[in-house]
Formats: C-alpha cells, sequence, structure tokens
C-alpha cells in the first residue's frame, strides 16, 4: 500500500484495480492492532515519555474494532519500518476533519522535538502530520499535483526547531510532486522516452524510502536521534530531491497550453467520431496521419521522445559546475534515452521504422508507396517518404513548412520527435539517410544483415557515449557502400548514363538529324494533329538504324513525348518560381502544368510540334533514385534547346538550297537589275548571318558547355564514395550545363527567345521569298508587291540587329560578372557581328 499522494486528474481513464472498502479498512486497522501490541509488549505507552520522547498515539480511532485477527505470524511484513506509519497515513481521515492540536507553548522543547520528528517522519512520505499541516490555500482537488503539497507549521512550535523543519519540508513537497509526474507520465500516450526515465526515477525513489525506512528504525530505537540527525542524514537528499523536482516542472508545465483537454469530454465523444470517421471512409488512424501532414494536429503534442531528452540535456549543460546535478542528469538522460538510442540502432541498422509514439526524428509518411503511385512515384517516394520531423533538409532550408508543427509558445523548442536532441543535431541527416539508404537496399529484395559490426556491449550504448557516434558512423559507410555498388555494379548505372547523354546531348550526331529528316512532315503539324505513335516508330526506326554497339544500350527506354508548353514559356515560368535548383524546386512542375492548363483552357495548341517535341527515359526503381523525374526533366529542356537549334540550323539550310535554284541566281536584263539585285544580297547576307548565329550557339552549347561538363562528371563519378554525393554531383552537372547554355537567367533568356524566334520565322518566309524572286524575273512584279518585299525584309533585318545586339551585350555583362563560362560565346559572337558589319 502506498501513502496519501495527490492524484493526477485523470478524467475518464481507466483506474487501478484496488481494494474495496471495507477490506481496506479491515486490514489496515489490523495492522495497527498489531502494531499497538507489539508496542504494548515493549512496555511503551503512547502516552508517556520514554527516554526523553513522546510518543502520541496515532493508533486508536473511534468505531475501530481492533479485536479482528492480527497477522502476527508475518514477521518480515509486521516489522518492516515504514508499514505501519504508511497504512495509518491512509487510514487517517481527511485532514480537515482532523480536530485542532493543542498548542506547543509550554510544552518542553525536547518533546516538542520528539513530536516535530514524528511528524516529519510522516510529511517526508506525502502525510498529513499533526503539527504539520497541508498549507491552507492547498486544495486536492483543485491545485495541479505535479506541483507537489505545500506545508505549514504549527507557530507555536519553538522557534530553534522551526529552522530546521522549514529546511526539511520541501522534501514532502519534491516527494508528492515527483509521485505524481511518474503516475501521470507513466500513461502510455507519453511514449518509451517518458516511460524509460520514470522508471529511472522511481530506481532513485527507492533510495530515499530505503532512507526513510532507516530514519524511521533510528526514531523507534535509538535515544539519540534528534532533529539535528535527522538534518545531517537528509541534507543531500534534499539537493538530490530537489534537481528532480525541478526536472519534472519543466516537463510538466512545458506543454502547450492547449495540449490540457478535457479527458471527459474526449472519453464521451471518441466512439461517435470514430463511427463517424469510418462512415467517411477515413480510420481514426488515417484521419491523424492526415492531420499531422497538413501541420494542424501540432498544437497538442505531449512532452516526449526527443523533447525529454533535450529538457535533461540542457539542465545538465546549465549546471555543468554542480558535480550532482551532472550525475544526476547523466544518469536520467542515459536511462531515458535508452529506448530513443534502441529505435535509432534499428533505423540505421535496418532501414525500418519502429516508432509507435511518434518519438524519433525521423518520420514516415505511410501513404507514400510505390504501390498507389503511378507517376513519377520514385522522387515522393525518396523525397517525401522519410523526413526529419524538423522540416529541415541538407541544403539548409529554413522556414515553417506544411507538416511541421509549431515551436512551444515556452522555450521555443519543436514539441515532441520533432524536437531533436543537441547531442545528435549535427547527425540528423547522416541517420536520416543511413536508414533511407537500407530502405531502398530492403524494397528491392536484398536482405539485410542486422549482425554488421555489432559487439555485445552495443546494447549499453548512450547519447554521451563517444561509442554510439562511431556506430553511427560506421552504419552509415556501410549503408552508403551497400547502395551504392547496387546502384553502380548490380544496376549499370554509369552506362545508363551514358546512354542518356547519347540521346538527349548529341545535337551533331547523325542520330538526331536522321530523325528530324524522317519526321519534319509530323513537325510541320501542330502539336494537337501530331501523331505519337507515328513519332514513336520513327523514333525506333532511327535508333534501330544509326544507334550501334554500345550506343544502342537501353534504347527501348526512350520514348517520345509532346510537352504541354513551349520551351521558352515554360522557362520563363520556372524561372518565375524561383528557378531550377531554388528551394522551390516543387513548383517547377507546377508551372509547366498551369501552363499547359492555361494554353488548354484559352485555345488549342495551334505551335509546331517541333517546339514540344520532347524525349523521355523510363528506370525502374532503385536507379530512378539518381535517374529522377527532377532530373529527366532537366535533360529534357537541354535537348529540346538542342533540338530547336536544330531544327532551326535545318530550316536556314533549306532556305540557302531552295535560293541556289535559277531566280535567285539568274541576272535581270532590265533596269531593275540594280533594285532586285541589292534586295537579293540583302536576304543572301541575313539568311547567312542567321545560320552561322544559329551555328555558333549549337557548337558553343554541344563543345563547350556539355561535353566539357560530361567528361568532369566521369572524373566524379570515378571517385565517387557516398550515394549523397552521387546524387549531388550528377544533379549539378545538370544544373551547371542548364546555367551555361542560358536557360536559368531571364534577361538571357528574353533576349535570346526573340532571337531565335527571329530566325525560325525568316525561314519560314522562303517560300513566299522565293515566289517574290520568280515575280520579279518574270517581270510581273507589281510597284505594290515590291515594296511589300522590302518592308518584310527590313523587318526582319531590324528585329535581328536590334535583339542580336541586345542579346550580345548581356552575354558580355555576365561572362564579365557571373559567369565565365560564357567568354568563348563572346568571342564567337563578336565574329558574327564583325563580319557583318
Amino acid at each position: 500500500m502506498e501513502p496519501y499522494t495527490p492524484r493526477t486528474q485523470t478524467g475518464g481513464r481507466k483506474k487501478n484495480i484496488t481494494l474495496s472498502q471495507k477490506e481496506y479498512s479491515k486490514i489496515t486497522g489490523t495492522i495497527a492492532s498489531v502494531r499497538r501490541h507489539r508496542l504494548q509488549q515493549d512496555d511503551i505507552d503512547g502516552n508517556e515519555q520514554v527516554n526523553g520522547r513522546v510518543h502520541l498515539s496515532r493508533h486508536v480511532h473511534a468505531g475501530r474494532d481492533w479485536d479482528e485477527p492480527s497477522f502476527i505470524a508475518e514477521t518480515s511484513f509486521v516489522k518492516a519500518p515504514l508499514n505501519s506509519r504508511v497504512s495509518l497515513g491512509n487510514a487517517m481521515p481527511n485532514s480537515k476533519g482532523k480536530a485542532k492540536q493543542e498548542s506547543l507553548d509550554h510544552v518542553p522543547i525536547d518533546i516538542q522535538e520528539a513530536i516535530i520528528l514524528e511528524d516529519l517522519l510522516y510529511v517526508l512520505m506525502g502525510i498529513e502530520g499533526d503539527y504539520i499541516r497541508f498549507h491552507p490555500d492547498y486544495s486536492p482537488d483543485e491545485d495541479d499535483p505535479i506541483q507537489g503539497v505545500r506545508y505549514v507549521v504549527e507557530p507555536s512550535i519553538d522557534s530553534s526547531l522551526r529552522d530546521l523543519v522549514e529546511r526539511i519540508l520541501p522534501l514532502g513537497t519534491y516527494y508528492t510532486a515527483i509521485t505524481a509526474f511518474i503516475e501521470h507520465r507513466s500513461h502510455l500516450d507519453y511514449g518509451l522516452v517518458n516511460h524509460a526515465l520514470c522508471a529511472a526515477i522511481r530506481d532513485m525513489l527507492k533510495d530515499y524510502q530505503t532512507l526513510l525506512s532507516q530514519l524511521e528504525h533510528s526514531f523507534n530505537t535509538s535515544p539519540q536521534f534528534s532533529l539535528q540527525k535527522l538534518w545531517f542524514y537528509i541534507h543531500p537528499t534534499v539537493h538530490t530531491l530537489s534537481l528532480i523536482y525541478h526536472l519534472t516542472m519543466e516537463l510538466g508545465t512545458a506543454d502547450d497550453p492547449s495540449a490540457e483537454l478535457s479527458s471527459d469530454s474526449a472519453s464521451t465523444s471518441d466512439a461517435e467520431e470514430e463511427a463517424r470517421n469510418e462512415a467517411l471512409g477515413i480510420g481514426t488512424a488515417k484521419l491523424k496521419s492526415v492531420l499531422s501532414e497538413n501541420g494542424l494536429s501540432s498544437s497538442g503534442i505531449p512532452v516526449k521522445g526527443g523533447e525529454v531528452l533535450a529538457i535533461i540535456y540542457e539542465r545538465m549543460q546549465s549546471m555543468s559546475g554542480d558535480p550532482t546535478a551532472c550525475m544526476l542528469y547523466g544518469t536520467l538522460l542515459k536511462e531515458a534515452g535508452t529506448p530513443y538510442v534502441g529505435m535509432l540502432k534499428e533505423w540505421v541498422m535496418t532501414g525500418r521504422l519502429v516508432d509507435p509514439y511518434e518519438e524519433l526524428m525521423v518520420k514516415e509518411s505511410k501513404f507514400i508507396n510505390r504501390g498507389i503511385l503511378e507517376m513519377d512515384y520514385t522522387d515522393e517516394y525518396w523525397e517525401r517518404r522519410y523526413t526529419l520531423r524538423d522540416g529541415s533538409t541538407q541544403s539548409g532550408t529554413k522556414g515553417h513548412k506544411a507538416g511541421i508543427p509549431l515551436p512551444r509558445s515556452a522555450g521555443g523548442r519543436l514539441p515532441g520527435g520533432a524536437c531533436i536532441p543537441p547531442l545528435l543535431e549535427g547527425w540528423k541527416h547522416k541517420i536520416l539517410l543511413a536508414g533511407k539508404y537500407l530502405n531502398v537496399i530492403r524494397e528491392c529484395g536484398i536482405e539485410i544483415n542486422r549482425a554488421q559490426n555489432q559487439s555485445e556491449d552495443d546494447d549499453k550504448f548512450s547519447m554521451t557515449d563517444e561509442r554510439f557516434y562511431t556506430f553511427l558512423q560506421d552504419a552509415y559507410t556501410h549503408a552508403n557502400q551497400t547502395l551504392l555498388q547496387l546502384l553502380l555494379k548490380d544496376q549499370e548505372l554509369i552506362p545508363r548514363l551514358r546512354s542518356l547523354k547519347r540521346y538527349f546531348f548529341l545535337s551533331q550526331s547523325f542520330f538526331l538529324t536522321h530523325l528530324l529528316d524522317l519526321s519534319q512532315n509530323e513537325l510541320r503539324k501542330s502539336t494537337r494533329s501530331a501523331s505519337l505513335v507515328k513519332l514513336q516508330s520513327l523514333l525506333e526506326l532511327t535508333l534501330n538504324t544509326d544507334v550501334q554497339g554500345e550506343d544502342s544500350m537501353f534504347r527501348e527506354d526512350v520514348k517520345v513525348i509532346m510537352a504541354g508548353s513551349g520551351l521558352y514559356d515554360w522557362l520563363m515560368k520556372i524561372i518565375s518560381t524561383g528557378g531550377l535548383g531554388s528551394e522551390k524546386e516543387g513548383d517547377n512542375e507546377a508551372a509547366h502544368e498551369e501552363a499547359k492548363k492555361d494554353k488548354d483552357d484559352k485555345k488549342p495548341l495551334l505551335g509546331k510540334s517541333s517546339d514540344t517535341l520532347a524525349l523521355d527515359y523510363h528506370v525502374k526503381f532503385p536507379l530512378s533514385l539518381v535517374i529522377s523525374r527532377k532530373t529527366i526533366l532537366r535533360y529534357q529542356l537541354i535537348f529540346r534547346f538542342l533540338l530547336h537549334l536544330k531544327h532551326v540550323e535545318q530550316s536556314l539550310g533549306a532556305m540557302w538550297i531552295e535560293q541556289k535554284t535559277l531566280p535567285w541566281r539568274q541576272r535581270v536584263p532590265n533596269a531593275t537589275e540594280s533594285e532586285f539585285e541589292k534586295w537579293r544580297l540583302r536576304v543572301f547576307l541575313l539568311r547567312a548571318r542567321m545560320l552561322a548565329f544559329v551555328q555558333q550557339i549549337l557548337s558553343f552549347a554541344t563543345f563547350e558547355v556539355l561535353e566539357p561538363n560530361w567528361r568532369a562528371l566521369e572524373v566524379k563519378l570515378a571517385k565517387v564514395t557516398t550515394v549523397d554525393q552521387l546524387l549531388r554531383d550528377h544533379l549539378d552537372f545538370l544544373d551547371t550545363c542548364l546555367k551555361e547554355c542560358m536557360l536559368t537567367s531571364a534577361k538571357l533568356l528574353k533576349a535570346y527567345n526573340k532571337l531565335i524566334v527571329t530566325c525560325a520565322t525568316f525561314a519560314m518566309y522562303a517560300a513566299p521569298y522565293t515566289k517574290s524572286a520568280n515575280q520579279a524575273m518574270a517581270e510581273t512584279e507589281m510597284p505594290e508587291g515590291q515594296r511589300r518585299r522590302w518592308e518584310y525584309q527590313m523587318k526582319f533585318e531590324k528585329n535581328f540587329d536590334h535583339w542580336f545586339k541586345v542579346f550580345l551585350d548581356c552575354v558580355q555583362f555576365y561572362a564579365s560578372s557571373e559567369n565565365g563560362s560564357l567568354l568563348p560565346l563572346v568571342v564567337r559572337l563578336s565574329s558574327i557581328s564583325k563580319k557583318s558589319s
């Protein structure tokens, strides 16, 4: 049986199984009877002084029948020092019903000391005494039990005794508060870390209770036992329990106010709410998970998991000058962190997340899995299936995100598992990646050996042990190397990347030229009219004809698609949302979908399919971690950039061939010869300048951007040691190519777009120009036609000259300030400008 201790208000929670009131009264009365008879046999009278001490009787209560059988045979139970005191304390009526005790003004000081000593032994167990009572303002039903019970001493006590008593009284407050905290935080909802912490504190209280038993024995047997000796024995304990008390106070008051919900109202509506959720097709667990994903339930998270460990560690650091505090908090940190360390070990060793109370720093989004995501499941699976609860990433993102709980109003810590213990703050990304790597391996059906480099002492790891961090580093290295070998050797990652480079980047290859030649009829059609089936057939024919040997590897994974918007419109939308590689990466595809929707809503896509033709590349898990939808998007942007350049080059080349025919080469034998010759030369010159511009851009992009960057990537891949380094190097390669191809700068892209559209539009006027030349040769061209011919020519020249100058100025500016790789392009474009002048 336990002493009277204020209980927590648990509302509708299930109460512990106890004895009935009749059985309880019978047992406590019997124990009191046994103690009374034992004291009588020792000739100790409760109202007489023995050896300078007075034992006031607490054993006779009105209406009690003492003629019941006793437990005299159970000597080990009866002689336990605290049993009679605890049982009598529990059997005492409510303190408010007690008669007021007589004043101690005229009682000798030695008798006062004996009386107060006996009262103190009760108070130290959380039981009200005769002359040490509960504070008048204390109400068991209204006050927070975790705050502890406050006591006041009888005013008539001698002042010399009062000073010592008031030093000892806080122990009673500490004990009741700590006991209430243990009872409250042992509930399942508070998680494994709180359970381990309560168990550790309960073990420390056992030492305190043992000390009280020894003091009780000394009080009953030693005439020399005094208040000074009591203070001497319990003085160290006051400091120890004070440290535990202040820790429990901080843990108990760190919850947000909104977390203190009424248990009664919650319990009455649980059944109705669950039934309603089931009727709507969402179970309770699923609803909670959805709310957690959207950050709607952050205010009700109790102090648990990593937050408990963070509070203990911070208190230990703030009291680093106190050896007792360091030892105490260090012990509690080790014991409370045992389940946390166990969950971390399971995660970094097997890739399994076992966190039933959401205490760990790693969070799993259970609704993201490989089965339900049809398109682009790998990006979702890798990026969002397992994340850190605090929302941080390796790129150092800051600010609040959806699904991340708000910090506590007091202290600023993230609640629950989102609060990462300070000792693990620098390791959180390695912990996350180690488990994610192993999880990928498990998804591939490969068995993971749990016993890798595991010793017999691994279970004794704590967060303050250097061996634990050596273990984390070894687990991270093992997971990295295992997945890296799986990707590079078993899944043939390097040949896959080489095939991507061949299909998407080789703009000067015969493959791309042949594809454009075969599909020119389809590419002249609008995007809605072009046949994807026919274009796919032509692509396969081209690959089977022109691609041989190593170049033919994985060609079945290449597919033809039609983008939903023009290349440059899409790029401008992406740049306006933050740009490729920014923290708004998720907005890039949203911009693409928005552009596509806008065009679908307004009018059919009237642009030619040559502007929207793109290639796609399909890979399976786990290669899709590297060749993900995010990287395929970048490959497609570069391919469409090169394809458009190649298409404009072919169109200008076709215009040149057409202008080698007779109407363009024959001399005019009349007075209009000089004017026609001048116009014809102007057309030839503008066409040559445009063709030179397109060829210089194409050559620069291929031989001075893509090829050097690819060779640099190959060098890095040969030395890669970690998976995250592999992912980072591949993405950096693509981002560098996009930047040096001028696809990430709004000013460069705008000027280049105007310039290349002018060239493409000029190539489309090849037939009207030929018709005008034929009319001039046949002397049938009217003066109005001559004027229109010159207007078109002057408009094209003016547009090209203007935007060429703007583009050249932008390139020179960026080459000198931000992007030094554009210097070769400045030289190339300057040569075109000098020739034209």
